[in-house]
């Protein structure tokens, strides 16, 4: 709330408003009159004095300070902020400011914007988050819109809704901000039905003339769709809402999933990126960045950046206690947009993450036949909190609904597994070669295991043969015949269970002489034989028979 900051922006705000008459002749009364360089040294402010705006001459060196009116020369890098290409033709519009370091005055920058607006506001934001830097967190919320000062309607699911179903939390730029069905209160809301009436409509109060003119030059509001656990980064990808309309989001939700190492270099939790998650939400690589840049900023500049959240033990920079933070800043910032700090290589995407497709419409509102009686009821509802009639470009209508309540989930899967790959690789052998797995291991057990167990067993033979021949020199007998055959046989440890081969077979002793009894033949005498005729055959009688 502008109008409650006054006092402390008032110095600043005198300041801006004597730099753009200065520059443009620019006077909040009728008449345009040069301020003159003895009114500029006497106001004794210091806002200038830090950070000097200066008007460039055909992109030269040569600039007219704004305090005294003289030309110089300068030195030190410049930085255009606008466009790394710039028209020489446009030369005159050409304005910046020099940023030092205390430390060492030689070293300067030069920052250069082709447009005078963008550097009285870049200008005006160092300054004012050197304010909102020593201004204490309770307070500022205080000074800022309400929930009850913010919603004037709001419904959901077809149902009233008031403050109590918005979170609030507050923003380094935007001041308070305030999050619908965050859940913090452990219940979430939630709905069966997609479409416009059964989704968020609320209408805002924006209040249009108590807008900071100097840091903001848009009127209306921004909103962010996220999930419960995700941080909303307003200022990256906020939508902006106008007053004196209804504006309509339609919203189709898309769950991602992609595979982790191997197959891409994402973090599912961030608990393998070495750098504090300084917004205690589930990882983004949104978080990682703005943390390892403010982690960078406190090594670097020894305080924290206003704009993200506060480490632990440092303090937010401002003049006073770290005169060469802004110069710090806008080297080490350079230094992040060049991928020189090192934080994109650290910072790795998230493999699971939500994403709200948006679409967007808008319709005049309130209707020229209806602008009349709403404006009164509105005002009427509002009683004493509003001490104005209320206007319809202090107001904005918003509607967020689902379009449908279809869940779209989007997911990588291994084109080609272990299993997968054995399987074709067993296929084109079977093409190719006519030759299965089962082939493929016989031959590894054929090639590896067998001859692996022959040579051990080999070995083992030349190693028992060698101890039988060191054990009989002695005790110094010659060695027998029935030594030979003996050997190991009489060691239960060393018989072979295995099954004899041809060789071995070969190798097995003789059978004895003592003859091993036998079942004798049967006596063929003492078969009788019964004729199964009653009458002999012709061809079965004896030749010789008459």
């Amino acid at each position: 709330r502008y109008s409650s900051m006054k006092d402390y922006l008032s110095e600043l705000d005198k300041e801006t408003k004597k730099a753009l008459e200065t520059f443009y002749g620019f006077s909040e009364g009728k008449s345009k009159v040069r301020r003159s360089v003895d009114e500029w040294n006497s106001t004794g402010s210091d806002f200038f004095k830090q950070i000097p705006l200066l008007k460039f001459e055909d992109f030269s060196k040569t600039v007219t300070d704004l305090r005294s009116g003289q030309k110089r020369k300068i030195e030190g890098s410049v930085f255009h902020k606008d466009s790394s290409i710039v028209n020489a033709g446009d030369s005159n519009d050409i304005i910046g400011f020099q940023l030092c370091d205390a430390n060492n005055s030689s070293e300067c920058a030069l920052y250069t914007f082709s447009s005078g607006v963008n550097a009285i506001q870049e200008w005006y934001k160092l300054h004012y988050m050197n304010i909102m830097a020593q201004i204490p967190l309770e307070t500022k919320e205080k000074l800022s819109y309400s929930a009850d000062d913010l919603l004037l309607t709001c419904f959901f699911d077809g149902l009233s809704c008031d403050k109590r179903h918005f979170t609030r939390f507050h923003h380094p730029l935007h001041g308070n901000c305030y999050t619908f069905n965050s859940g913090e209160n452990g219940t979430i809301l939630s709905t069966s039905t997609g479409g416009s009436e059964y989704g968020l409509q609320v209408v805002l109060y924006i209040d249009e003339a108590d807008y900071n003119p100097f840091l903001v030059t848009s009127t209306g509001a921004k909103i962010i769709v996220h999930d419960q656990n995700e941080y909303p980064f307003i200022e990256d990808i906020g939508t902006e809402i106008e007053t004196a309309a209804a504006t309509s989001i339609g919203m189709h939700f898309t769950r991602s999933r992609k595979l982790s190492k191997p197959y891409s270099d994402c973090t599912e939790t961030g608990a393998d990126i070495p750098v504090e998650n300084l917004y205690n939400k589930s990882y983004s690589l949104q978080i990682c960045l703005h943390s390892c840049f403010q982690k960078a900023m406190v090594d670097s500049c020894g305080c924290a950046q206003y704009a993200q959240p506060l480490p632990a033990g440092a303090e937010y920079c401002n003049y006073k206690k770290n005169p060469n933070w802004m110069y710090c800043y806008y080297r080490l910032h350079e230094k992040f947009v060049k991928e020189q700090l090192g934080c994109q290589q650290i910072c790795k995407d998230a493999c699971s993450f939500k994403e709200w497709a948006l679409t967007t419409s808008i319709a005049q509102w309130p209707s020229t036949v209806s602008e009349d009686w709403m404006l009164r009821v509105l005002s009427w509802d509002k009683g004493q909190k509003i001490n104005k009639k209320l206007n319809k470009t202090d107001l904005a209508n918003l509607m967020v609904f689902y379009k449908d309540l279809n869940e779209r989930f989007i997911s990588e899967n291994p084109a080609n597994t272990l299993v997968i790959l054995l399987s074709n690789f067993g296929g084109q052998l079977g093409l190719w070669m006519s030759c299965s797995v089962v082939c493929v291991i016989e031959i590894v057990e054929v090639f590896f295991i067998d001859s692996l167990s022959i040579v051990m067993r080999r070995q083992w033979q030349k190693a028992k043969k060698w101890w039988n021949d060191r054990k009989r020199d002695r005790l110094g007998k010659p060695p027998q015949a029935g030594d030979l055959e003996r050997q190991g046989h009489d060691n239960p440890v060393c018989i072979d269970e295995d099954l004899p081969t041809f060789n071995t077979a070969l190798r097995l002793p003789l059978p004895q002489d003592n003859p091993l009894p036998r079942t004798p033949p049967p006596n063929y005498s003492t078969l009788r034989l019964e004729t199964a005729f009653t009458e002999q055959l012709p061809d079965t009688l004896e030749v010789g028979q008459h």
